[in-house]
């Protein structure tokens, strides 16, 4: 492990990977056996012993909570790999279908992320922040671009495609379908005629 300039302890490259690929299992086994999923399986799943998932997670706490952080961090990194690679209003398009998988990722986390009990508040504080600035960078970027009418708050398109996912039971394969479809009635309301 070396040190960050800001003194924070970055991981090798494979021990990185193998964080990763236990985030990613995580996700995955929890989605399936809820908030009391097997340590050992996410492990197995990952493809990694259990000694290592404890080194990168000491605490099934830690763990539940690093799966909801990643997945808000990977969110909030789109924005700007989706601007340096999409025409403006095609970022804001693709970046709203991450938002829908963002939000399957929570629902699915919901029983396990309450387990937390009073952390779970810590947990969603900061969360709202990273999407309003990376959707918001995403819209100005439309707007300055004459792609878009203005957007007084673009919060209100993650208010438009959250509440169409959140009046769906979890288990709904219609609800993802219905969100990507606001997602581009959204996206032809916006464009400048």
């Amino acid at each position: 492990m070396t040190e960050t300039k800001t003194g924070q302890k970055r991981l090798r490259a494979d021990a990185e990977r193998n964080r990763q690929r236990l985030l990613q299992a995580a996700k995955e086994v929890f989605a399936r056996d809820g908030a009391s999923a097997s340590l050992e399986e996410i492990a197995r799943t990952a493809g990694v012993g259990i000694g290592t998932l404890y080194r990168h997670f000491p605490s099934r706490d830690t763990l539940v909570e690093d799966v909801y952080r990643n997945a808000v961090v990977q969110l909030g990194e789109a924005a700007g790999q989706l601007a340096e690679t999409h025409a403006p209003l095609d970022a804001i398009r693709e970046w709203l279908l991450l938002f829908v998988d963002y939000i399957s990722t929570k629902r699915i986390m919901t029983e396990a992320i309450t387990a937390l009990g009073g952390s779970a508040d810590t947990l969603y504080a900061g969360t709202g922040d990273i999407m309003r600035n990376a959707l918001a960078d995403l819209v100005r970027r439309a707007e300055a671009a004459g792609d878009i009418r203005p957007v007084a708050d673009p919060f209100d398109l993650l208010r438009a495609v959250a509440g169409v996912l959140y009046v769906s039971p979890a288990a709904d394969p219609q609800a993802e379908s219905g969100a990507r479809n606001v997602i581009d009635l959204l996206i032809a309301g916006l464009r400048k005629t």
